[in-house]
């Protein structure tokens, strides 16, 4: 993904903290899935094993579209944290923005949705 991309979609999240469109951290993430609120997920790409063996499974399960384009230091800055290892967007709108955006990154890992 090219830096202008990338902080367009980190700008994006910002946005979504402000406007409480977004939850952040696993435990919020995981309470916000289980009641059927999630339209994208942003995994950490250096989240922990742990963090991951907690979320992942539930995202797969609920059939959430997740990406891996940033890490946690990345993720945490866009939504006033030092890190965090993930970041779901509830709203679909900007969830797809944030989709297109990734997604407009040439061909890698960086940008492709899992």
């Amino acid at each position: 993904m090219d830096s202008e991309a990338r902080r367009k979609a980190l700008g994006l999240l910002g946005l979504g903290v402000r406007g409480r469109l977004v939850v952040v951290g696993v435990e919020q993430a995981r309470t916000a899935v289980q009641r059927g609120n999630g339209a994208l997920a942003l995994v950490a790409k250096d989240a922990s094993h742990n963090s991951l063996n907690k979320i992942v499974p539930m995202l797969k399960a609920k059939r959430i579209a997740m990406t891996e384009a940033f890490g946690a230091a990345e993720l945490g800055d866009a939504v006033g944290r030092e890190t965090t290892a993930v970041v779901v967007i509830t709203d679909r709108q900007l969830a797809e923005g944030v989709r297109k955006l990734v997604e407009s990154s040439p061909s890698g890992s960086s940008g492709e949705m899992i």
